[in-house]
């Protein structure tokens, strides 16, 4: 499957949410102190196979147009040796009302990250005035937390299921021979065959059920052995068959067929008293004969299949290599924690 590589800025999409990003969290106690800084890597954290880190300029990204904004930057932290295909968000909390910022590339877009690309975000990823402007709650008490959520498509390893229609299978006529047709009672007959890899039944009620019980024949015909979430399409003839003149009576059926509706077919099929009436074409040595023909049935389909999208799902709980003394990070448990403040200003940053 051929995936587009996008090496230049896009626009950007923006929401809010209340659930907190999934794979990282970078927790800053005094954006003052950090914001003396050009730049600020946090450590590095892992999601969908690969480490990753944050690069925050919070003073914005003057080389890539972000002056007056908060630049925001995911990066690939380990040697890649060929194309990683990722759909990424970046967050900022309103400690206000509790949600988070999202930003996205519009349209959900895939970032191509490589040797020589290493590195996408946002250089205007929020304005420095609407950053610290207390309404929006963004910065409280000098306080901020950012994050970030990756997911990485690894075409190499989707699986496909093919819905696929085999028309006229090579063996698709079944016939059941019911003998001693004047003796028989309510009780049904059938065959049981294989096609196309499924088991089937053709049944037949020799004295009718349903409306037309103790009036018609019914015939159906029956999947078997599918389980409670598979279904199977067939197109069918059902035909009790003309012995002397070959003029059968014969109908067409198509339908889904389930675990809770295997059987397609028909109450009244034939009316016993046409039987009587025709006995000597129809049954013949006290024998009746009806057949089934499948002319089309959909096929088993679930197999590897060829390269396309899969979204591989991180680790929780995979810890965070400190990065600078005093501006450490603090690995913490799988799902949402906010660490402890320690006195005086500092970053933790921690992994969700």
């Amino acid at each position: 499957m051929a995936m587009n590589c996008f090496a230049s800025a896009r626009e950007s999409g923006k929401y809010k949410r209340a659930l907190p990003p999934a794979h990282f969290s970078l927790k800053i106690e005094s954006f003052e102190v950090l914001s003396k800084l050009d730049k600020y890597d946090s450590g590095v954290f892992k999601a969908g196979g690969h480490e990753w880190r944050l690069s925050l300029y919070p003073k914005g990204n003057k080389d890539d147009n972000g002056s007056g904004y908060i630049s925001l930057y995911l990066s690939i932290e380990d040697r890649v040796n060929k194309m990683v295909y990722v759909n990424y968000k970046l967050f900022v909390h309103d400690k206000l009302r509790k949600e988070y910022l999202t930003i996205q590339d519009a349209d959900e877009a895939i970032s191509c990250f490589h040797g020589s690309k290493t590195q996408y975000g946002f250089p205007r990823f929020l304005s420095l005035k609407e950053f610290k402007k207390r309404s929006n709650g963004y910065l409280h008490e000098n306080s901020c937390t950012f994050g970030a959520e990756v997911f990485v498509i690894e075409p190499d390893k989707v699986k496909e299921e093919s819905f696929t229609l085999i028309r006229y299978p090579q063996q698709n006529t079944f016939t059941l021979t019911i003998e001693n047709w004047s003796t028989l009672g309510t009780d049904p007959r059938f065959i049981e065959f294989d096609c196309e890899k499924r088991k089937w039944k053709l049944l037949v009620y020799p004295k009718g059920n349903e409306a037309g019980n103790g009036k018609s024949l019914a015939v159906y015909l029956e999947v078997q052995r599918l389980t409670e979430k598979m279904q199977v399409y067939a197109d069918f003839n059902l035909r009790v068959l003309d012995q002397l003149k070959g003029k059968h009576k014969e109908e067409q059926f198509e339908g889904w067929l389930s675990a809770s509706h295997p059987q397609v077919g028909k109450a009244n099929f034939m009316p016993l008293k046409d039987l009587e009436k025709s006995k000597k074409r129809f049954v013949q040595n006290d024998t009746l004969v009806v057949e089934v023909q499948i002319r089309i049935v959909s096929g088993l389909g679930i197999a590897p299949s060829k390269p396309g999208p899969r979204v591989a799902p991180s680790k929780p709980g995979l810890g965070i290599a400190p990065l600078k003394p005093g501006l450490g990070i603090v690995p913490s448990k799988p799902g949402p924690r906010v660490a402890p403040s320690k006195p005086g200003p500092g970053v933790v940053p921690s992994q969700l």
